[in-house]
């Protein structure tokens, strides 16, 4: 299964890789009263000459609604691992395209959710396959 929890992202558009650690995930109404699933992680950069930079914070703010109904749509379950795996999947959008990267809460937009959790679908489908395989 992918990790989220620890992963390397990049590079960037200015060609810096980053180290990126999970921090927590929770429903934003009891922190900031959005209808969201807030996702934080820290990143630091993972060369030895930005290594003294401060780590930066992002948070990406997953619409509650969007996720309820791309779950419903694609027969999923809502848990803590495949929305921390959709936040992943677009944290390594900004930081591989730069945008928003100025920002400390993004959200994705309803298609770029869809996106990430069709590709998740079919990512756990195959790695079932494969286990399938290597089990017989």
């Amino acid at each position: 299964m992918e990790n989220f929890r620890e992963f390397r992202c990049g590079p960037d558009p200015f060609g810096e890789t980053w180290l990126v650690w999970f921090k927590w995930l929770q429903t934003a109404i009891s922190i900031r009263h959005s209808d969201t699933i807030d996702v934080k992680f820290i990143l630091t950069p993972a060369t030895e000459a930005d290594a003294s930079a401060p780590p930066q914070e992002k948070t990406i703010a997953l619409p509650l609604p969007v996720v309820f109904q791309t779950a419903k749509d694609l027969g999923v379950s809502v848990t803590d691992p495949w929305c921390a795996r959709l936040a992943k999947r677009h944290l390594e959008y900004l930081i591989t395209s730069g945008e928003d990267m100025e920002k400390l809460i993004v959200a994705p937009s309803p298609v770029q959710l869809r996106k990430y959790a069709e590709d998740e679908k079919g990512r756990e489908k195959e790695e079932v396959r494969t286990r399938r395989r290597g089990a017989a």
